[in-house]
């Protein structure tokens, strides 16, 4: 049984021939690149030093190549959006320390700045004329969102603001999913569609990551006292993110058919 074949016999509620196994096919389900480093390096994959690409920089989350897959016995594959959770795409790799001495490879515009605390801080988009949306403090193996909020003015509210990051998809998106599909789907592995515009009602998503100079509601306090004071808002911002998320899904679909196992959305 193929671990396409074992995902999609669990899903369906049979007995596959074993019990699946995924690690890195959502991203909740990832491993922070220091482990991944540590792993390989025991396990003999890799000469000492050659660093790990870090392909989730929010949680600092390793890739897990093909050979340690096969190790673990994988059943998954990963279909990321091609921005990843700070709003800067994964590519123009470049190497990088974490505190703890791990060598990684890091994005052309994963942007820190030093603090004299000795945390790290993250920019949206790369782009440090902006305040930092993250930090990482010192001596540790992730980032923690930092809260942008502006002045709330209730007359002024919109649902646009807090809507911004959840587009449709374009053409040029929709070539890079399919491209993506088409080298995934050649593995055999269960693809796992885990894109950060799905993330439906995800609170990691509410102080805008992903965005420079985020508007609305973007205080995670604030948010969540407003699902009390400010029902109406919170249901219209919802009814926005619904529609979006299911035209996305339409035209993934149309574009690359059944080839895609499940869709991980995170609430």
């Amino acid at each position: 049984m193929t671990p396409r074949e074992r995902i999609n016999r669990a899903l369906s509620h049979k007995q596959p021939d074993k019990l699946p196994v995924d690690f890195g096919g959502v991203l909740t389900s990832g491993i922070n690149v220091s482990t991944v480093y540590k792993l390989r390096q025991k396990l003999g994959l890799d000469s000492p030093g050659t660093p790990v690409k870090v392909v989730e920089p929010y949680q600092m989350l390793g890739e897990i190549a093909v050979d340690l897959k096969e190790y673990m016995g994988i059943d998954t594959a990963a279909l990321l959006g091609e921005n990843n959770f700070f709003g800067f795409k994964n590519e123009g790799w470049r190497q990088w320390k974490l505190d703890d001495g791990t060598p990684v490879l890091i994005p052309e515009l994963f942007n820190t700045k030093k603090n004299s605390d000795g945390s790290i801080y993250m920019y949206a988009g790369g782009d440090k004329s902006y305040s930092p949306a993250a930090k990482m403090p010192k001596d540790g193996f992730y980032f923690d969102l930092e809260i942008r909020q502006q002045p709330i003015d209730d007359s002024k509210l919109n649902v646009e603001d807090n809507t911004e990051e959840f587009g449709l998809l374009n053409d040029s998106d929709l070539k890079y999913i399919k491209d993506e599909t088409d080298r995934l789907y050649s593995t055999d592995r269960a693809i796992i569609a885990s894109l950060v515009l799905s993330g439906f009602g995800d609170i990691a998503l509410v102080p805008g990551p992903t965005l420079k100079d985020p508007k609305g509601i973007r205080d995670i306090s604030e948010w969540y006292m407003s699902t009390a004071s400010r029902k109406d808002y919170i249901k219209n911002i919802f009814s926005a993110q619904l529609e979006i998320a299911i035209e996305n899904y339409k035209k993934i679909y149309e574009t690359v058919g059944n080839k895609i196992e499940a869709v991980f959305v995170s609430g």
